[in-house]
């Protein structure tokens, strides 16, 4: 059985990672995060505190339980606070994944590692893997900087390019936009959505699939993996809206420009899955299907 180090543990993919490998048992699991463990079950695994900035630090992790493969998740995804602290965007999106390969080469590790939509411009989308990336932010120029360092080096790898992930963590610590417009609505808060903007929004449950297959078929290469519905983010919203009930009267769709973003978004992004789909085995649930298990989520956890 293969054990797997995951970064970023805390967040709702490490989460979601963390409950699927308890829940099947299909690899051991190492689960690492800055500061301490927020999942609630602590046993059947081990985990590390762990910055991915401190070299010494991950060497001494990767030593301790040397993993067969790490799923890399820990990254700054919020695209306006990269436009603002570009530096530290650098250090935590370029640099980390520089330290991580280090080893992984040195180890014989495979890497996972998670990407984005953002690397391309959202001019000519769905995207297939091979299509030129044109990032235009610097979140998105710091995941094409990260993918081109990870396609020259001789470690094996794999690029898992995702959009937009919702889901639940159990103690609901992070937000995303099915949160935040569902949270919205039902505090009767009026909210600007953009319509220009097309995606195709991922459970966090089906990308965890898909990392897991990644290690167990020895995946190698840019994989795309995302939910299988294409919509404007205003859609979305008014789909969340509607699943749950609420009053659609206060969304308000503007243009992106309208919007007035810290940092641009690429227009029309959305993939073509057919590689993973054919490689992987990934089967994305539906949009609707998705809202399902949030739901039921949320049930259980009351």
């Amino acid at each position: 059985m293969k054990t797997i180090l995951t970064t970023g543990s805390n967040g709702l993919l490490g989460q979601k990672l963390t409950e699927k490998i308890l829940a099947e048992g299909r690899v051991k699991l190492v689960a690492t995060s800055k500061g301490i463990n927020r999942y609630p079950v602590k046993a059947g695994y081990g985990y590390a505190e762990m910055d991915i900035l401190n070299l010494q630090q991950v060497r001494e992790v990767i030593d301790k339980y040397q993993p067969d493969a790490i799923i890399h998740t820990a990254a700054m995804t919020n695209v306006d606070t990269a436009e603002a602290d570009k530096g530290m965007c650098y250090q935590l999106n370029v640099v980390a994944v520089q330290n991580l390969l280090s080893l992984c080469e040195e180890k014989n590790i495979q890497l996972i590692h998670l990407s984005t939509d953002f690397v391309f411009d959202g001019e000519e989308g769905p995207y297939k893997e091979d299509d030129p990336v044109n990032p235009v932010s610097y979140y998105g120029e710091s995941k094409v900087w990260a993918e081109e360092i990870i396609k020259k080096s001789t470690a094996d790898w794999v690029v898992m390019r995702t959009i937009l992930v919702y889901g639940i963590t159990n103690d609901m610590s992070r937000s995303n936009i099915v949160l935040w417009a569902k949270g919205a609505l039902e505090k009767g808060l009026p909210i600007k959505v953009v319509n220009d903007q097309w995606r195709m929004p991922t459970l966090a449950e089906d990308l965890a699939e898909a990392c897991l297959l990644a290690v167990e078929k020895n995946a190698k290469g840019i994989y795309h993996v995302s939910g299988k519905d294409y919509m404007s983010i205003a859609d979305l919203v008014r789909k969340v809206a509607d699943y749950w009930a609420l009053d659609q009267s206060i969304i308000s769709e503007v243009s992106s420009v309208g919007l007035n973003q810290t940092a641009r978004r690429p227009m029309k992004t959305g993939f073509v899955l057919d590689k993973a789909i054919n490689d992987l085995d990934y089967r994305p649930h539906s949009f609707e299907e998705g809202l399902k298990i949030v739901v039921e989520q949320m049930t259980s956890r009351k």
